[in-house]
């Protein structure tokens, strides 16, 4: 078959199971940006199923053409995701190609870079844009895909970024309203890109460290036109920067690898820094009632607590940090922060710690998850229980609170990197091949 009528079939390849009295969208619960609206990985009102399969609490499940990791964004009956579809011929490798490469994949074919709308309450393809065609000008790894940073929304336009291969707006209506060349990344062992945009207001954060100059960008969200950039004296880092506000004044907080930096998000102007991370940074920052966390785990393993009421200049190894982990901390999965807890692996395996999150005492932890392994999607957490996705299809439920407590463990027959989304009633799981909502149905 051509590449055209197999992708035709996969658009149509779509498995409505539940559709039957679904409930109505309620404008109020959102999930604009891949960390959730609190970008905490919580969601505060929505009461998401515990238990599913298959055969189980599956209200719609769609096939996705091509490959992505990222995580889809809702607004209202509007899901938003993006994926990276190959086509043409196969093509020879080049020098650039094998940069770094070890256990990596060359884009053999050009890449159709694309942005789905679906609906919400049936899965169905609202409209579909492509928003660029060519070949990725570096490798992958194994593990990854050209399409693994997160869209993020602000209710009217939907902003994608797709690294290398360019940032674009587009309205709800598919339209592409404005795009940004942003330049080529060079990856740390040609692994692949994976930051996301966080948006403030008017303003768009785009953090672009890699192996060469390093940037971050503010963009005016209306226009795409720059505000302000920031060269940074880092490597790369795959971690999205957190925008907060503390004492009336927004800022946004970099983890990466020789500095955790706050930049005023007006002008750019750094307002704190603070050492003590490793090599590679893939987890995103979380913060809540004054305090940052930020983690990593690959040449040495850190956590640190940062209280902002302390935090100006360089506050290294000062009262400013509250306290510090040098164990058991994440490196792929972002911690979940969700009250007065938070929650994180150990590296990206199914080992559980939650600890107070102000003080740092441990809960328990780290805790075994019975058939949890290679955890790349990040926490989430809702109506009293956390979820933990696993790459082999599985789906821990925790409750949540100070004693740990499992209380399911749910199997799909996918494999999921992406983060889950919840969304009032509905759990969504981006997986490998299919996008499922996951809905209790009534007794």
């Amino acid at each position: 078959m051509t590449a055209a009528i197999l992708l035709a079939l996969s658009l149509a390849l779509q498995l409505p199971i539940a559709k039957a009295n679904a409930p109505p969208i309620d404008a109020d619960y959102q999930w604009p940006q891949w960390r959730g609206p609190l970008s905490t990985g919580v969601s505060m009102h929505a009461k998401p199923p515990t238990t599913w399969s298959e055969m189980k609490n599956i209200r719609w499940k769609v096939s996705i053409p091509g490959q992505g990791h990222s995580t889809p964004v809702i607004w209202g009956d509007h899901i938003f995701i993006t994926t990276a579809i190959p086509f043409g011929e196969v093509l020879p490798a080049t020098d650039e190609h094998a940069h770094g490469a070890h256990n990596n994949v060359t884009p053999q074919r050009q890449q159709e870079f694309v942005v789905l709308a679906l609906d919400r309450r049936d899965g169905k393809v609202r409209w579909r844009t492509t928003v660029k065609k060519q070949r990725p000008h570096e490798s992958v790894h194994e593990t990854g895909t050209w399409a693994s940073n997160s869209p993020v929304t602000d209710g009217q336009h939907l902003f994608a970024s797709f690294g290398s291969s360019g940032l674009y707006c587009l309205d709800f209506a598919g339209h592409i309203v404005w795009q940004k060349d942003l330049g080529q990344l060079h990856i740390k062992h040609g692994h692949g890109e994976g930051t996301s945009p966080a948006i403030y207001h008017d303003t768009i954060i785009i953090n672009l460290d890699h192996e060469e100059t390093s940037f971050v960008i503010a963009l005016d969200k209306r226009t795409g036109k720059t505000l302000w950039k920031a060269e940074r004296n880092e490597g790369t880092s795959w971690s999205t920067p957190l925008i907060i506000e503390h004492n009336g004044e927004p800022q946004v907080i970099i983890a990466a690898t020789n500095r955790v930096r706050a930049y005023h998000l007006d002008t750019g102007q750094v307002l704190w820094e603070c050492g003590g991370l490793s090599g590679n940074v893939v987890a995103s920052p979380v913060a809540s009632d004054g305090f940052v966390y930020v983690a990593n785990s690959y040449e040495s393993r850190n956590m640190l607590a940062i209280d902002l009421s302390k935090a100006k200049g360089d506050i290294t190894n000062s009262e400013a940090v509250v306290w510090h982990f040098d164990s058991n901390t994440p490196y792929v999965p972002s911690p979940l922060l969700y009250g007065d807890y938070l929650y994180f692996l150990k590296h990206y395996q199914g080992y559980l710690t939650c600890v107070q999150a102000k003080t740092g005492k441990t809960q328990y932890g780290p805790t075994r998850l019975p058939n949890i392994q290679n955890v790349y999607a990040s926490l989430v957490g809702a109506d009293g229980r956390v979820y933990i996705t696993s790459r082999n299809g599985h789906t821990a439920v925790v409750a949540h609170g100070p004693a740990f407590k499992l209380l399911a463990n749910n199997q799909l027959e996918d494999s999921f990197s992406a983060s889950p989304v919840i969304v009032g009633q509905d759990l969504f799981l981006r997986g490998e091949k299919f996008l499922y909502c996951i809905m209790e149905k009534e007794k």
